[in-house]
């Protein structure tokens, strides 16, 4: 497993040599388990934020397009899946990242995951060997998530509200503990909304870092759906909020909120219109990315 120091020096997300580090971003995962406030369930090739695909793929479709990636943009280091659906929410991210594994075992392997399944799927994600680990966890106080997350489905049962949140943080931070004990690094999204958790956040970077998570990621909410009516958090409040965070755990500033179906270069060379042939558009699913 890739430390964090490795990752700094390989991967484009983590700062390394941005203008020579590339990462493929597979949309195998095509199911979620939670619904989301702010999720407009949109897929389509325009749009850049997580959870965007223009389409979703098999994972032993995912081999040739990794080679022909490598063809066209041999400076990618870093194979991650984060959506369009959660990687945990069905069998796909595993098998794929067991592919890759085994096929391209010198790429980084990198997942996103909303972290409901983490604890009884933890064995699994450190038996594939991922390197590093990113859970969106919005609230650890289940009155304040309801507020984010509508509900959760566990084990094919529908938890709504507060009930469900509180399943989800439960399950959220046993997981947690588990692949950072396991030595896997561990990167925390929080998607801040000013009504709701800006005030939580230092309990949740509290939280998380003591469980061990490395880093924390403060995503700004992108007004849609049920929550479209919210406003963006202010470059001021986005601050305050990195400011209450970095007490506890160090910050993660490199993120530019890519699709589910990046390639190239973050920033500068991108190989995805070449890669999926980008001109659909269709009804989809939102990831934490």
């Amino acid at each position: 497993m890739a430390g964090l120091e490795e990752l700094r020096a390989k991967h484009p997300c983590f700062g390394g040599h941005k203008d020579n580090m590339g990462r493929i971003h597979l949309p195998v995962s095509p199911a979620c388990n939670i619904g989301c406030r702010f999720c407009d369930r949109v897929r389509n090739d325009y749009e850049d934020r997580p959870g965007i695909t223009s389409k979703v793929l098999k994972p032993e479709e995912t081999i040739d397009l990794i080679r022909r990636a490598l063809e066209l943009c041999p400076e990618i280091k870093v194979a991650g899946i984060a959506g369009p659906g959660d990687t945990l929410a069905s069998d796909t991210a595993l098998q794929t990242f067991r592919l890759i594994k085994k096929e391209f075992p010198e790429l980084i392997r990198c997942m996103s995951t909303n972290g409901l399944l983490l604890s009884e799927k933890a064995d699994e994600v450190i038996d594939v060997g991922i390197d590093s680990l990113t859970v969106t966890v919005n609230a650890v106080d289940p009155e304040i998530l309801a507020k984010i997350n509508k509900f959760v489905v566990y084990h094919g049962k529908r938890y709504d509200g507060v009930e469900g949140c509180r399943i989800l943080i439960e399950k959220q931070l046993e997981g947690i503990k588990k692949v950072c004990d396991a030595g896997i690094m561990v990167k925390i999204n929080t998607v801040l909304v000013p009504e709701v958790n800006l005030e939580h956040i230092e309990e949740i970077a509290m939280t998380v870092a003591e469980l061990g998570a490395e880093l924390y990621n403060i995503i700004p909410l992108i007004p849609a759906a049920e929550m479209k009516d919210f406003r963006a958090p202010t470059r001021g409040e986005i601050f305050a909020a990195q400011l209450s965070a970095g007490r506890y755990i160090e910050l993660y500033t490199h993120c530019q909120h890519c699709r589910a179906d990046a390639a190239g270069i973050p920033g500068g060379k991108d190989i995805s219109a070449q890669l999926y042939l980008l001109k659909t558009a269709m009804e989809g699913t939102f990831s934490h990315g």
